[in-house]
């Protein structure tokens, strides 16, 4: 009986760390039709060098599906205060899921969810077989169990941090089911949420190991200092509302099957695809992984 094995990968992190692994540079490397490929090739470096060493028998690529979710809907500042995609960024967008479509990978999304939720949804279904996280936000950390484990990208190709349940325990000093309480209550700035004014990560983590929830700091308020009291009665309307925020919904209503993300290697279609897009170093990168057996048209 064949072991399944699936890497989930948060499609949109991947793209935007490598556009800005590269633009520093100005390497957005334009093909012929003047587009620039720089996140796409590196978003399928990224992923094929990870699947390399994890050797899936499944994949699926989570999207986010627009800018607005239900998070938008809860909270007006969410995400509201984050840049505009630069130019050379945003004709990559359609352009990074035609690319994963033509190397045979499964992409989902889900309008008015994130790919976050979806990847906690599709994880929750696969409970029990080994599942891989591939991204660059900590906040899929809070996915980790028994089954499941989280590469989170470091600087660099090739470079992850590897978390499994017992190595997030010995870091945080809390269960990863605990980690959105953390960040309800240290807040996050590039998601636009506040979390409680005045109270960092450190304090956040104290906390929880110490009552486990936010209902519990919440309910073991006069144990704690004057200071934190204040600052936590009068946070408390937004520690509710980052809590919401900062929870992964695993509840996507998204169609997801073992067949539909079997991977069973790049056919032909990849490489004229890296053909018709002047993507030759993925052809290079696609051979080099095994995933395409033969480079029919030549790319050295």
């Amino acid at each position: 009986m064949t072991t399944k094995k699936l890497l989930l990968v948060d499609g949109m992190a991947l793209l935007f760390r490598s556009f800005f692994q590269t633009a520093p540079s100005g390497r957005f490397m334009f093909n012929e039709q003047g587009i620039p490929t720089n996140a796409v090739q590196g978003l399928i470096r990224h992923l094929f060098t990870a699947a390399d060493q994890i050797r899936p028998t499944h994949i699926t690529v989570c999207w986010d599906m627009g800018k607005d979710t239900f998070r938008t809907d809860m909270f007006d500042s969410y995400k509201a205060h984050r840049p505009a995609p630069p130019a050379e960024l945003t004709p990559q967008f359609d352009l990074a899921q035609q690319a994963t479509a033509a190397f045979s990978l499964h992409n989902t999304g889900v309008k008015n969810y994130e790919a976050d939720d979806c990847i906690g949804t599709i994880s929750k279904w696969t409970t029990g077989e080994e599942t891989y996280i591939l991204t660059g936000d900590r906040d899929l950390l809070q996915l980790l169990n028994g089954s499941n484990f989280v590469w989170l990208l470091q600087t660099g190709y090739g470079n992850w941090k590897s978390y499994d349940a017992a190595l997030f325990r010995e870091e945080y000093g809390i269960e990863p089911e605990q980690f959105h309480y953390v960040k309800a209550l240290m807040g996050d700035a590039a998601d636009g949420y506040p979390g409680v004014k005045g109270i960092g990560e450190k304090t956040a983590l104290k906390l929880i190991r110490e009552f486990g929830t936010t209902e519990g700091v919440l309910a073991g308020l006069d144990g704690l200092t004057p200071s934190l009291q204040k600052k936590l009665r009068e946070g408390e309307d937004m520690l509710r509302m980052s809590e919401r925020l900062a929870e992964i919904h695993c509840d996507v209503p998204l169609e997801w099957t073992w067949e539909q993300a079997a991977f069973t290697g790049a056919a032909e279609q990849a490489l004229h695809f890296i053909e018709e897009n002047g993507m030759k170093g993925l052809a290079r990168l696609a051979r080099h992984t095994g995933y395409v057996e033969q480079d029919p048209f030549g790319f050295d």
